[in-house]
């Protein structure tokens, strides 16, 4: 019996030609075959060391594999999982990382290398998606978080527990500056083409980015030029090191939904200055920990598939030369067609975990719209249980499920 497949709200054929133009970027002189981008999800599947930090964060055949899938599957980009800069610093347990001082050889470079020629060989553009999550560190991982200021994530959120993050000091701003450029430089010479940070989410940019978690006296705080001060910075760091065809992304947030947080007018304010900076895309998207992008559908806005098109539209006038993706939503060709008659692409996850080749199916008329889902996308705890993702076995068995899942 074949899979469900969500309603698409259109009774006569669409025609998929916008969905695969391709699509030039600019800066780097980079072309996508197509507008999809499969988006940052979290598959923690590299390796996990509960006792040896450095086995940890290396990608694994599994994870390779499913890179591989993606890469058939018709995607114009493929944007990886959060690539952590330190082995203590992460979004969750099977990250992938690259820390800093980490040599251009060796098992852990071979797998980085390994990972984008699968990605890459049908196609595709691999690019990393850099990140350090701040406060966002499970407890259980790392009981002393740094942050833009010492703003806690209290309370279970999403199933976690998170430690008081301390204020970054000069000598850590000059560390995390140092991850970021070091990585992209580990990932150019891996053959990725190029890299994205991740400052959306509330991730450690993020957290710089957001009045509500920088509170900050000094450079890196107050104005909205303050506070983009070291992802600006990161950026000239990381141009410094690769060539001009490196592509150089960022994803943002449109909107945060919560007060105090990054607004749409900073985001705005925010792009223009990234285009000046050369970035060759901006991927929005929208909603922190706290405050899940997905839950603040308005009446208004329900029948625009898309979650944060109303925000990009507003967002789109301060761009002539970074392209933009929408990701957050997307499940039907209609609503697709819909979102790239605004933005340049858009950006696909959970969905395409259910169905690696989704772009091929949609732009060969296969099919028009993702596999439903039986189980509530919106239950993360469900969703990582049903994957059997290395996370909860080791939440089940204990530290030693986590340990290196294939050697």
């Amino acid at each position: 019996m074949p899979p469900t497949r969500i309603e698409v709200m259109q009774a006569t054929m669409v025609d998929p030609t916008p969905l695969s133009a391709p699509l030039v970027f600019e800066f780097s002189g980079r072309t996508s075959r197509n507008r999809f981008l499969k988006a940052a999800i979290s598959e923690r599947l590299a390796t996990w060391d509960h006792i040896h930090v450095k086995n940890r964060g290396i990608p694994t055949k599994g994870l390779v594999d499913v890179y591989r899938r993606w890469g058939e599957g018709g995607f114009g980009i493929i944007v990886t999982s959060n690539v952590m800069i330190e082995y203590d610093q992460l979004e969750a347990e099977g990250n992938l990382i690259i820390p800093r001082g980490t040599t251009f050889a060796g098992r852990r470079f071979e797998a980085f290398k390994d990972l984008a020629h699968n990605a890459k060989k049908k196609g595709s553009l691999i690019i990393a998606q850099l990140s350090h999550p701040g406060r966002q560190v499970e407890s259980s991982i790392n009981k002393n978080p740094i942050s833009a200021s010492d703003i806690q994530l209290k309370g279970l959120v999403m199933g976690k527990m998170f430690e008081k993050p301390r204020p970054m000091e000069r000598r850590d701003l000059d560390a995390v500056l140092e991850g970021f450029a070091h990585a992209a430089e580990y990932c150019y010479k891996a053959g990725f083409d190029g890299v994205q940070l991740h400052a959306a989410h509330g991730y450690l940019l993020a957290q710089f980015l957001a009045p509500s978690t920088n509170h900050r006296a000094d450079e890196y705080g107050g104005s909205l030029t303050n506070r983009a001060r070291l992802t600006l910075d990161i950026a000239e760091a990381i141009r410094a090191r690769v060539p001009k065809s490196f592509i150089l992304a960022i994803k943002l947030n449109s909107v945060e939904f919560q007060h105090g947080g990054f607004s749409t007018d900073d985001c705005k304010q925010l792009c223009s200055a990234l285009e000046k900076q050369g970035f060759d895309f901006i991927e929005l998207s929208g909603g922190t920990y706290e405050s899940l992008g997905f839950n603040h559908k308005r009446e208004s806005t329900k029948k625009r598939e898309a979650f944060f098109l109303n925000f990009a539209e507003t967002i789109l006038p301060a761009l002539s030369k970074s392209k933009t993706y929408l990701t957050g939503g997307l499940r039907t060709i209609t609503g697709m067609l819909e979102a790239v008659g605004a933005v340049d692409g858009i950006g696909l996850g959970r969905p395409i975990c259910d169905e690696f080749d989704l772009p091929n199916k949609l732009l060969n008329l296969e099919a028009g719209s993702a596999i439903k889902s039986l189980i509530d996308e919106d239950d993360f705890a469900l969703s990582a249980i049903a994957a059997g993702t290395q996370y909860v076995l080791y939440l089940i068995l204990g530290y030693r499920a986590g340990k290196e899942v294939d050697k």
